[in-house]
């Protein structure tokens, strides 16, 4: 014991970083900002700065009374660890920007996924509904892919601003189409 609070109060500044250091953050609009950026910069990369984001999801079946419904849940994170920036770029705003709505996009795609899970009829699935649920989920993380890489390829990575301001209004349109199923929302599921 004695041998641990030394260990402790010799490093407590190391105690502290390993507790401030999030293993995800989840979607909050306009959350960003260069410190989440933590993760080591690729050597090989021609860009500045990368996001590292994605979408989780869990389910089960609730039976009530004989009527059964599918319980879900779906996270769009932000991988710190995953996420760098060039240490020359943190100043960038346009380029933070850029960054934060990859990860708005990753919310636009968790909101269409909840919004496709709240469709589901329990009876609909079939003998094999891990299946088609992971069917749904693959679906969406393909056309999430390709919405992210054509973000990129039009803003050319943020260099051409008139794409890039057409992706922001783009992506803004789209995710008020889908407030109904906004991460902020806590009842989201049946």
């Amino acid at each position: 014991m004695r041998l641990l609070f030394i260990i402790i109060l010799c490093f407590p500044s190391l105690y502290a970083i390993a507790q401030e250091t999030p293993e995800k953050i989840f979607w909050e609009k306009d959350i960003l900002t260069w410190e989440d950026f933590i993760g080591p910069q690729d050597p090989s990369s021609t860009y500045h700065a990368n996001t590292s984001a994605g979408l989780s999801y869990s389910w089960g079946v609730n039976s009530q009374n004989g009527v059964s419904a599918l319980k879900y849940e779906v996270l769009s994170y932000f991988n710190p660890a995953g996420s760098w920036v060039d240490p020359e770029s943190r100043t960038n705003e346009f380029l933070l920007d850029h960054e934060q709505l990859h990860f708005d996009i990753t919310e636009l795609h968790a909101r269409k996924l909840r919004q496709k899970l709240a469709e589901v009829k329990i009876e609909q699935l079939g003998k094999d509904p891990r299946g088609a649920l992971n069917k749904l989920y693959e679906n969406i993380n393909k056309e999430m892919a390709l919405m992210q890489q054509k973000y990129d390829r039009e803003s050319n990575h943020s260099i051409n601003a008139e794409g890039e301001y057409k992706w922001r209004n783009f992506v803004n349109d789209e995710m008020k189409k889908y407030e109904d199923f906004d991460s902020s929302k806590k009842e989201l599921q049946p």
